[in-house]
């Protein structure tokens, strides 16, 4: 019996170097590693202004990040199951989450974006990642694969640094450049890199203070009918990188007289009628014109604001709708940042 001690060790090992479950489980394999990715914009014309949906390339796009988002759905909804058991029984969910994940590391995955587009909007995909990296940390212990995450994110998130000095002028403060803002914020949470940590920062404040004085963000706000759609898209980021840098030690909930308060506030007080975006733009949103619904992801940001600020609006408001959860957020955004 002792002579087979030191084989079944080293199949243990194994197994747990494989990401098989403490448990008994299993962990499958991640998905193949998307490696090229290249779409263009799902808006019809040029300019800054595009509002517009382009049904061909709408379609192009989504099969185009379907596997992309496939996986990063998957990892998120793995990540609340593990959040929802007792704290003591995580590792081996966490094991294999950072497992599945070090694989796409492993493969260098997403180096090869071939589009303007596509690197305007890969950042909330490694936000995703980043996120959920973050929360399933304290858990694991695989450490040579998060150290492997860890690098892979960092070259992602350097090749953002580098486009977003060149990037569009009407992109760099708005919705995209707030997704990347977060991805920063998550990948310097992840790794202590102080230079990321600044970018983040800077990148989240930009967006900030661009807000107007009543809170409309103005870059959302060329949207037409969908500005309240994409005001809303741009605070997921927002708040929920707020709140992450201030976990990191630093504030911005003061940054530009309250920006962030003012933003949010817009956003609440025009969810009934749309009537404050319709005088800016124009145009019946998109919510109120019978050709969209306000759907839950799209508020899952209220979690971590509630975080950050005491508003009982918003407490109604995710109280009627929870559990809130939003993939590019890391998924159950209740369980993610609840106390």
């Amino acid at each position: 019996m002792s002579s087979r001690l030191p084989i079944l060790t080293a199949g243990l090992a194994v197994a747990a170097q494989m990401g098989l479950a403490q448990d008994g489980g299993s962990c499958a394999p991640a998905p193949e590693p998307v490696l090229s990715l290249s779409f263009e914009s799902r808006y019809k014309g040029s300019g800054e202004a595009r509002a517009t949906l382009n049904e061909e390339t709408e379609a192009e796009a989504e099969a185009a990040l379907k596997p992309l988002d496939d996986f990063i759905r998957d990892l998120s909804s793995a990540l609340g199951a593990m959040l929802e058991k007792p704290g003591n029984q995580r590792r081996s969910d966490a094991n294999c989450l950072i497992g599945q994940m070090a694989e796409w590391a492993r493969a260098d995955a997403l180096s090869d974006q071939g589009s303007e587009t596509t690197r305007l909007t890969i950042a909330a995909r490694l936000a995703a990642f980043g996120i959920i990296a973050g929360k399933a940390l304290p858990h694991t212990t695989d450490y040579a694969a998060l150290d492997e995450i860890r690098g892979w994110l960092t070259r992602r998130m350097t090749e953002q640094t580098l486009f977003w000095e060149e990037a569009p002028s009407g992109a760099a403060s708005g919705n995209l450049r707030a997704w990347a803002g977060l991805a920063a914020a998550a990948t310097s949470a992840l790794t202590g890199d102080v230079v990321m940590r600044s970018w983040a920062t800077w990148s989240t404040a930009y967006v900030l203070c661009s807000a107007n004085d009543d809170g409309s963000l103005p870059q959302e706000m060329t949207r037409g009918k969908y500005a309240l759609h994409y005001q809303l898209h741009a605070l997921a980021p927002l708040v929920t990188a707020v709140l992450i840098l201030e976990r990191q030690g630093v504030s911005l909930m003061d940054q530009c007289g309250r920006a962030l308060d003012r933003a949010a506030g817009f956003a609440l007080s025009d969810l009934e009628s749309g009537a404050k975006t319709e005088a800016i733009t124009g145009q019946v949103q998109s919510f109120f014109d019978g050709t969209a619904t306000l759907e839950d992801y799209q508020l899952a940001w209220l979690e971590p604001y509630l975080v950050l600020r005491s508003d009982s609006r918003a407490e109604q408001l995710a109280r009627d709708r929870r559990p809130l959860s939003f993939s590019k957020l890391g998924g159950n955004q209740t369980l993610l940042w609840k106390p």
